[in-house]
């Protein structure tokens, strides 16, 4: 560095006069909320501020009368005790569409017919003989086995009232099944909200779920000459996972602006994204077919997963810009990214939301 390179004293700018936002310290005596906390963090740095400014993308999302907002959930969240969380999402209008893993919905039925999960205690349990007892672990979680028995036993009772010629996709599905719970089980439950909301819950990987492999073992139950796995022998199963496809793509072309509300990553990320190419690739190739193009113009995600590791759960919303997903920031395009555990950063966001709501007696 040589004295030219020294930055002249006279040059020296003042932020508070070029508008620069200045950062408070949190003060805990000053916050009264959720909705206090979030706003106080909002001017600190980090993922904290990242969530606090989330709050604002969120609510904007959720009382714009003409956006349609899309949840998408993956991760071990309801054998986490989260499932709850997105019950209140629905029931309150928050999320209009759901599109989930298997798994999560899986374990979140297994809650909602008032069954258990249990804490794993790594300091006095061993893997080898939780299996021996028939004790499954979830990281810090365990899922008993007869769990999964009673889940299978209404599964196959939901199955039997179908129709062996009806269409069926993911979607069809979760809605029998939403609607045995709301007939038959009290209590809360992910898939009977839904029912009850008439939102539509998507599972794009339905193979690979508990609930899959319930249906899988009701179809070799069906078998004229006993259970087998010889392929020429399956009874027939009409299940069509275009069903789903077409039906999401639906929904959205019929809404005006469309949101995203993001819990990790994966299938139900990628394909709840994947619908603006789809809509620009049916309407570029099809002759005598005119779909509107639609672009997410909110986003919150609450993932950890940083970008540098490659996968598909730390792709920025910036990046499914070139992808024609997002509409560009400067567009008005509205998001919010914060790397977090969801089970730290999601219960803090809505209750948030819910405070700042109520205040404003939009509750």
């Amino acid at each position: 560095m040589t004295k030219h390179d020294i930055r002249p004293i006279d040059k020296l700018q003042n932020p508070d006069e070029l508008g620069f936002k200045a950062l408070e310290p949190l003060d805990p005596d000053n916050i009264q909320d959720f909705d206090q906390l979030l706003q106080a963090m909002e001017k600190t740095a980090f993922s904290g501020r990242s969530l606090g400014e989330a709050l604002n993308v969120l609510q904007e999302m959720v009382t714009d009368p003409d956006c349609l907002v899309v949840g998408t959930f993956s991760g071990a969240m309801t054998v986490a005790k989260m499932g709850k969380l997105l019950c209140k999402m629905i029931d309150e209008g928050w999320i209009n569409v759901v599109i989930s893993t298997g798994a999560l919905m899986a374990h979140g039925f297994i809650e909602s017919i008032g069954l258990k999960h249990y804490k794993y205690e790594k300091h006095r349990m061993n893997d080898q003989e939780l299996f021996k007892m028939g004790f499954n672990r979830v990281y810090d979680t365990l899922e008993p086995e007869i769990n999964f028995m009673r889940a299978e036993d209404i599964v196959h009772q939901v199955m039997q009232g179908i129709d062996k010629e009806e269409q069926l996709s993911s979607e069809i599905l979760c809605r029998k099944i939403g609607r045995y719970l709301d007939e038959n089980i009290p209590g809360p439950g992910i898939l009977k909200s839904a029912y009850q909301q008439n939102t539509p819950v998507y599972i794009p990987a339905f193979t690979d779920s508990e609930l899959a492999l319930d249906i899988a073992t009701h179809i070799l139950r069906q078998q004229e000459k006993g259970p087998t796995l010889e392929p020429d022998t399956y009874p027939p199963f009409p299940f069509n996972p275009f069903l789903d496809l077409f039906s999401y793509t639906k929904k959205i072309t019929e809404s005006k602006k469309i949101g995203l509300f993001t819990i990790g990553g994966g299938v139900p990320r990628n394909w709840a994204q994947q619908v603006s190419p789809f809509l620009e690739i049916a309407s570029q190739r099809l002759e005598n077919l005119e779909l509107p193009l639609r672009r997410f113009q909110y986003g919150v995600r609450i993932c950890p997963e940083p970008v540098h590791w490659g996968g598909l759960s730390g792709c920025t919303y910036q990046e499914g810009v070139s992808w024609g997903k997002f509409t560009p920031r400067e567009q008005g395009g509205k998001y919010a990214e914060i790397y977090s555990d969801a089970t730290i950063a999601w219960p803090i966001l809505i209750k948030g939301l819910q405070d700042r709501l109520a205040k404003k007696g939009q509750l």
